[in-house]
């Protein structure tokens, strides 16, 4: 039941959606439904080849339009290439979707300067950079009607052990989300945040959870409805809350994660669970993929 589609056919047509981190995972599930569902749909990360071949295939099986713009979030100037690209291509964007993030499980003692910053900058100023562009490109135009989505996470406002510079940017995007929800709504725009419990994507927990700690800590047993999320589940909410169909929902946050927060607050908490020697194992492990890739 709840692998189904929500909408009915056609209603984000006429919409342009710009996701950020579309090239796989839940970007890509989201950016297919809203496909699927009539809008066009540009999709933008780092690695180009990899969106060019996202944009074919989801093409292919949507008949919709789907534009892979190269963009780093961190830089400013980029995401404004990235808006222009956008609007050259389909002529105005109606809606924002920021899910472009970066993640990975240490011991805060363990992480350097720069790894902090590496996620501060990608998740939270990422964010800004393209909240900031659209945002004025909308007012700039009076653009009405628009609406930002943010990705957090419930540990957004619990806070969660072993993934604090996540934590720490999350919690910015959403008080962003809120507060630019109250100052921005007299130009038509919208803010909202969706705070997804564990769908599980092949790339980001293969990072987070190399090798056999995916068995040894399932995700599944930390939540009340003793299973993790369908990629369409998340699908269906996000195009509810960048369709009209939400148009008196602001400066909201939803949580989707089977009631995870409320059994237990953090989503990485249970991590304390590992010994010293594992996380060198961990370290060794993720260097390695690095270096590979």
């Amino acid at each position: 039941m709840y692998t189904q589609k929500m909408l009915r056919d056609g209603a984000l047509k006429g919409k342009t959606i710009v996701v950020t981190g579309g090239g796989s995972g839940l970007g890509k599930a989201m950016s297919k439904y809203f496909l699927e569902l009539g809008a066009n749909v540009a999709i933008t990360s780092r690695n180009l080849e990899k969106l060019k071949n996202t944009a074919k295939e989801l093409e292919q099986e949507t008949n919709g339009i789907c534009l892979p713009l190269q963009c780093d979030v961190r830089n400013y100037d980029e995401v404004e290439e990235m808006l222009k690209g956008a609007l050259e291509k389909f002529g105005t964007v109606d809606v924002l979707l920021n899910n472009a993030a970066g993640n990975f499980i240490s011991p805060t003692e363990r992480l350097s300067a720069n790894a902090f910053d590496t996620i501060i900058d990608i998740v939270l100023k990422g964010t800004k950079n393209c909240t900031l562009a659209f945002g004025k490109h909308w007012i700039d135009t009076k653009q009405s009607n628009t609406s930002i989505l943010n990705i957090v996470t419930t540990y957004a406002w619990t806070g969660s052990a072993y993934v604090v510079p996540s934590a720490t940017a999350k919690a910015g995007v959403l008080a962003m989300t809120r507060s630019l929800a109250v100052e921005w709504a007299k130009y038509g725009m919208r803010f909202n945040a969706i705070a997804p419990g564990p769908f599980p994507t092949k790339g980001a927990w293969d990072r987070l959870l190399p090798g056999d700690l995916k068995e040894k800590f399932d995700m599944a047993k930390k939540v009340p409805l003793n299973r993790v999320g369908e990629h369409q589940e998340l699908a269906n909410l996000a195009a509810y809350l960048v369709s009209d169909f939400s148009a008196y929902v602001n400066g909201e946050v939803i949580t989707i994660d089977g009631g995870e927060w409320l059994k237990g607050a953090g989503q990485f908490n249970l991590l304390e669970e590992i010994p010293e020697e594992m996380w060198d194992q961990l370290e060794a492990m993720i260097r390695a993929k690095k270096t590979k890739s």
